[in-house]
Parts: structure tokens; sequence; C-alpha cells
């Protein structure tokens, strides 16, 4: 999508521009606000040490589009249900597992 006002140039043109003043941001953002003390005490860290194995998955088409129909971000979303089930799975397991100790 271009605007009346969008200008094409390279990354040249734009450091030149840049060195005269010619470049502005488009908008005005607000200063980020004081957080109070201890705000990030309770913060952790979300799939820190996790990686991502890049798989080829054949799914039913009906599943397929029932993620994207959600938008962009079906596959995260995909891989969101599956870690919920195997966090399911896993906490049942050690529940049985005390279970009979």
């Amino acid at each position: 999508m271009t605007g009346k006002n969008t200008k094409r140039a390279n990354l040249s043109d734009l450091r030149k521009m840049k060195e005269r003043g010619e470049t502005q941001p488009s908008f005005t953002a607000e200063p980020a606000p004081d957080l109070p003390k201890g705000f990030w005490d309770d913060a952790a860290l979300v799939n820190h040490t996790k990686t991502k194995e890049p798989i080829s998955l054949r799914v039913d088409s009906d599943v397929l589009e029932y993620f994207k129909a959600q938008g962009k971000g079906h596959l995260t979303r995909m891989n969101a249900v599956l870690r919920s089930y195997v966090d399911a799975q896993r906490s049942k397991t050690s529940d049985e597992a005390a279970d009979h100790n």
C-alpha cells in the first residue's frame, strides 16, 4: 500500500537524507510510563530455553483452515495447542506417579 506521500529510496539515499536532516518520524511516540517498584519481580521468561524444530506435518484441511481463519500466527497457535496437550499429559502422568507412591 502506497500513499501520495510515499517515496521510494534505497539505503544509500536514506542515509544521505538522514545526514541532511530530511527524515523525520511520521508519528510522535508517547514517553514510556514509569513502572512501579517491583513491577518485574514476578516476571517469568516464556520459552526461554526451548528451541523450535522445523517439520513437515500433515493435518486435516478443515483443521488448517480453522487456524488460518483466525489470522496471522496460525502456526504459533497450533504449536500452543500442542504445547497445552503435552503439558496436560505430563501433569497427568506426574499426578498418577504421585498417587502410586
